[in-house]
């Protein structure tokens, strides 16, 4: 059986550790799968940034990225690797640059999926030296009437950009005066307001990576690093299925391999309210205990794809909204999308490829995130980011969550969190 070489590559911006914990466990596992008649060994590397010819050959097999939603000669030269090399990349880069989260809410509300009422309302002011915009808007543009729209709302309600940011921008509209007063902020950015789920009971964000999915409850008003909370059992099976297929439909019809997608509860309904973030945060300064599920979750998918050689595969979004029928439950209508979602991941194979031959990859990895190199990646993370004099005590607590990780759900743990 002859040796075959498949390379990945990491497309990074800012990224510390998880690179780090990625390629020395990989470096660890030292793979050599039996596929097809050969047996694949894997090459891990960073991608550089520089000039590049549009006919030069790509000689990868799979690429991770985490620049290209906001670093364009990244996402030019990831664009080409896929038409003229066939390189699979999480995510897809057409879908990740055309997706702001009104096609997201529009896409779902049309599938069926509970998503709070909202509009879009126009920018408060515009940039200076667009072509024609004087004509434009004296032609056409309506003067509205802000708080009209808030009382169809309802309040409260919160006014955040219609493409998102990492929270940018955010506010919380309790009234017809807050309502103003946040507009007049907004400058040239074009906002949505969008009904509030309060109460609620619990906020949930659940990561999609492939068909691997992992729930945590957040806490949005907490420090970022304790955000992604520890708590436990804080969904039943039933919730816990619909919180996970949820994820997957909205990761399978926009193409993107890693997302991640946050819900509220509400008097028996799991809202989502924000849910095209494919590029979710990887760090372990904000994922700590859960850190490990995503590096481990991120070995098995890249692994997988670069063996089997995954292609991009075209959204074929009409092939959802054709399954669901007028009067279907919400439920009813993730059960008749399934099988298309597990399609595009090619789940059942997945699976079986990850039982054959990354059996030891947990083993291996709770040896490597409990050694000295582990805490090293992790506090390097923290010295970018906290003050000199916070550094050992953030990096004792991100690593001492790691081994709680490892003591609940690392090889031979009771098995855990949702």
């Amino acid at each position: 059986m002859k040796d075959a070489t498949r390379k990945i590559g990491l497309s990074l911006g800012a990224d510390i550790c998880w690179p780090i914990a990625y390629t020395e466990i990989m470096r660890a596992l030292d793979l050599a799968i039996p596929f097809e008649g050969e047996r694949v060994r894997f090459e891990v590397e960073r991608l550089t940034i520089e000039p590049f010819d549009l006919q030069e050959h790509v000689p990868h097999d799979v690429v991770i990225d985490r620049l290209t939603h906001w670093y364009n000669p990244r996402r030019e030269w990831i664009k080409k690797a896929i038409l003229l090399d066939d390189v699979y990349v999480f995510n897809n880069p057409w879908s990740v640059q055309s997706m702001e989260k009104l096609t997201t809410y529009c896409a779902m509300i049309r599938f069926g999926l509970p998503i709070p009422r909202t509009w879009l309302i126009p920018p408060k002011e515009y940039a200076d030296g667009l072509p024609d915009l004087d004509r434009t808007l004296r032609q056409y543009a309506r003067h509205f009437d802000l708080p009209a729209i808030g009382e169809k709302i309802g309040y409260p309600h919160f006014m955040k950009p219609y493409d998102g940011g990492g929270w940018r921008a955010v506010s919380k509209v309790d009234d017809a005066d807050a309502l103003k007063a946040a507009y007049e902020e907004s400058g040239t950015a074009v906002m949505h307001l969008q009904e509030a789920v309060l109460p609620f009971d619990r906020f949930v964000r659940c990561v999609g990576l492939g068909p691997q999915t992992r729930i945590v409850l957040y806490d949005m008003n907490a420090p970022l690093h304790d955000r992604y909370t520890l708590e436990r059992d804080f969904v039943d099976d039933d919730e816990a299925s619909l919180i996970r297929d949820t994820t997957l439909l909205i990761n399978a019809f926009f193409a993107w391999d890693f997302n991640s997608c946050e819900l509220i509860h509400q008097d028996g309904t799991w809202y989502p309210i924000d849910f095209a973030n494919p590029c979710p945060d990887s760090q372990v300064t904000s994922l700590h205990y859960h850190f490990p599920w995503l590096i481990l979750a991120n070995i098995r998918w890249s692994v997988f794809a670069a063996t089997t050689r995954r292609r991009q595969i075209p959204m074929g979004w009409h092939r959802y909204f054709d399954v669901v029928e007028e009067g279907m439950t919400l439920r009813e209508r993730l059960d008749a999308a399934m099988p298309l979602v597990h399609e595009r991941f090619q789940t059942e194979r997945f699976e079986e490829f990850c039982a054959t031959h990354l059996a030891d990859l947990e083993e291996v990895a709770s040896e490597w995130f409990g050694s000295d190199q582990a805490r090293d990646a992790v506090r390097q993370k923290v010295a970018a980011l906290f003050p000199e004099h916070e550094v050992e005590e953030f990096t004792g607590l991100f690593f001492d969550r790691i081994q709680k990780w490892r003591e609940i759900e690392g090889p031979g743990a009771a098995r855990g969190a949702a």
